[in-house]
């Protein structure tokens, strides 16, 4: 079968992201899934569900393996699943219903304790004047209610003292404010069940109970499993299975995680947590309807006793669980899939025929290699579609209209004109072909870099202040103060930037301005030049697009005015460091993200576009430059770079593009079907 794994992948190992799945784990699963002998793509689902959306339709997976978590939110995990049943795709685990519940810790609780699962007294707290200090019972723990993986726990979140409680529940709810749930503190043991609904059938499902023991030094009265552990020392956690119980307290056990999985509706996977007091009460602490598929998981290792040794023979029970839910037992055995969404797709470019590219020669600066192309048509190939190499000359025309089709993967810069880069997608609208990309106009206001800083001031962003030299002999505004820099106006690959571009003075300003007015037949665009740190941010997606991790080009040796110049562009240099993801405060990154995603809507960009900035002396975020037509040479373009530290690999990132313009495919069809009757 055709598998989608929809997943978040953490990047860092910050509280933020504790719930997402490593890269460890997610090349875990998709290896042993291909094992099993599916096709498996990887679909990362941070961003606009619009680019989930149309990433799914362009792959139209047999099945979704699903392990997302969602970003924020109180039905953050149920996100995921209730979009799957919107687009009627089959998916494991559990649904959105059950997802939203079990977030819940407690209403969890309270379903479950009306089945006769013990559990402990408590309440949650929304607003400091909800919290009973008085009435509270001691010891409690206090903990975020809608989070999982230990967040918000550490050793200081039992409360033994009443002093303790007010202060401690104040600073938290800060941090979570959905709520805090402020619980009885059961001493104990921490037991966790874990489920596989078609496992083990004489305990339907219910897998043998397993016993984290806990190896660092205690330091408390209490030790609990808290963040720290189950996050950054993992190593000092052991799982034992089965669990020291007595027969009684085992079979108790076992009938109260029957009774929590039958009355939550969990499907295909889960997993109970529990503390078992020193004369055996049991009480139910949480579920995860999400359970981890880490390696070493508590699932993996009770599975394994219960006959499932391996990573493949518990993920392949998941698939037979959610197959037969959905009447698709045939399908998994079939071998090979209808062609339904193979498309013959386009590939234009222009070829870099001249490999020796230099400050003086640099008219194909911006075309492709072979190598590039050929990257490219081998992972539009690999998603099953049929790839037609089309250079962009002028006879392309003629060409195309005999190609039969589907749509186009543009990566043509053009020859000539202040509009080259869009006449490519100009022709492509006027014969009807879907293509990637953004459309001639967004094209052509991003080439033009001053229209372009327009129209993003114009929507209320910072831009460096600047003017246009014809001539050279322009009046220098007064507003304007050196050091200028001194750049093409419509030319890409930092062509024409070079290091005497910064002038200290108008003699040089003149000088150069001349040299790049002859030298490139248009304009000079001068601006004010910017002495912070600079960075480019890619985006992906359509109206709103994916925002991926900030990449900052950082200058290696002390220079007077630091350029990101076209020599940095053509070759390698130890004077430049490219620091993706960049190291960025929270503010920060959230201010470019922002501006990021403001200016690619102001400019009309769609699909794919990489946006560079600058920060001024006091550190505020400016706007520079945008490229819809972003180089994809694999391990070398600062896109691809981007991108590999994003966790996503350069046959999904052409994927990440192609996918709106398979949607957008689609849309012509169902169109063109309802235009005929």
């Amino acid at each position: 079968m055709k598998i989608a794994f929809t997943h978040n992948l953490q990047l860092r190992p910050t509280e933020e992201e504790a719930e997402f799945d490593t890269p460890k784990t997610i090349e875990a699963i998709r290896s042993a899934l291909t094992r099993l002998g599916h096709e498996v793509e990887l679909v990362e689902v941070s961003g606009p569900a619009s680019r989930t959306v149309a990433r799914l339709e362009a792959l139209n997976p047999d099945l979704v393996f699903n392990t997302a978590e969602g970003r924020e939110g109180k039905f953050r995990e149920a996100f995921y699943p209730g979009l799957f049943d919107q687009l009627a795709i089959p998916f494991t685990g559990s649904d959105a219903y059950a997802c939203a519940i079990t977030l819940d810790k407690q209403l969890t609780k309270a379903i479950v304790a009306q089945h006769g699962v013990p559990v402990p007294w408590g309440y949650v707290v929304t607003q400091m004047s909800e919290l009973r200090v008085d009435t509270t019972e001691l010891p409690c723990i206090i903990k975020p209610n809608f989070e999982g993986s230990s967040k918000g726990i550490t050793r200081d979140s039992i409360i033994k003292n009443r002093t303790e409680l007010a202060p401690k529940v104040e600073a938290l709810l800060k941090r979570y404010p959905s709520g805090i749930l402020v619980e009885q503190f059961i001493p104990g043991r921490d037991v966790t069940v874990p489920y596989l609904q078609k496992a083990s059938p004489g305990t339907l499902g219910v897998l043998s109970p397993a016993e984290y023991v806990f190896n660092r030094p205690k330091t408390a009265e209490f030790e609990i499993y808290d963040f720290d552990l189950k996050q950054l020392h993992s190593d000092s956690v052991d799982v034992r299975i089965p669990a020291e119980l007595s027969p009684e307290t085992a079979r108790a056990l076992i009938t109260h995680s029957q009774t929590v999985f039958r009355v939550l509706g969990i499907r295909d996977f889960g997993r109970i947590d529990y503390r078992i007091t020193p004369d055996g009460q049991i009480y139910f602490l949480e579920i995860n309807a999400l359970a981890s598929l880490e390696p070493g998981a508590s699932i993996y290792v009770a599975a394994g006793h219960a006959g499932l040794k391996t990573t493949e023979s518990v993920l392949n029970t998941i698939i037979l669980s959610a197959c037969e839910r959905y009447g698709m037992l045939s399908k998994l055995q079939q071998k090979k899939r209808s062609p339904q969404s193979k498309l013959r797709v386009g590939l234009t470019f222009n070829l870099k025929r001249d490999p020796q590219i230099t400050e003086t020669k640099d008219a194909e600066a911006e075309f492709d290699s072979p190598k590039t192309i050929d990257s490219i048509a081998d992972a539009i190939a690999s998603y099953g579609h049929e790839v037609v190499k089309l250079e962009a000359t002028s006879e392309l025309a003629s060409i195309i209209q005999h190609s039969q089709i589907d749509l186009v993967f543009n990566i043509a810069e053009g020859f000539r004109g202040r509009n080259r880069e869009a006449q490519i997608p100009a022709l492509l609208e006027l014969l009807d072909i879907p293509y990637t990309g953004s459309d001639p106009a967004a094209l052509s206001i991003t080439l033009d870099k001053g229209l372009a800083k327009r129209m993003v001031r114009e929507a209320g962003f910072l831009t460096p202040k600047f003017f246009l030299m014809t001539t050279g002999r322009e009046r220098i505004p007064k507003d304007m103060t050196f050091p200028l820099i001194v750049k093409p106006l419509a030319e890409g690959s930092s062509k024409g930037v070079v290091g005497t571009s910064v002038a200290k003075n108008e003699m040089e300003l003149r000088e150069y301005g001349l040299i790049l007015i002859h030298k490139y037949g248009q304009p000079a665009l001068v601006e004010e030049f910017l002495p912070g740190r600079e960075f480019t941010v890619a985006l992906l997606g359509e109206r709103r697009p994916r925002v991926l991790p900030p990449m900052e080009i950082r200058f290696a040796t002390k220079m007077e005015f630091p350029v990101y110049s076209f020599e940095h562009k053509q070759a390698s240099s130890n004077e430049v460091q490219y620091v993706a993801p960049a190291e960025l405060d929270p503010p920060l990154k959230a201010e470019m993200e922002r501006v990021a995603r403001g200016c690619f809507n102001a400019l009309g960009c769609r699909d794919v576009a990489r946006i560079d900035f600058r920060l001024n002396a006091e550190g505020r975020v400016y706007f520079m430059e945008c490229n819809p037509l972003p180089g994809l040479t694999p391990g070398w373009s600062d896109l691809c770079l981007i991108s590999e530290s994003a966790g996503m690999d350069y046959r999904t990132l052409i994927g990440e593009i192609l996918a709106p313009a398979i949607r957008r495919v689609k849309q012509k069809r169902r169109r063109r079907m309802v235009e005929a009757g």
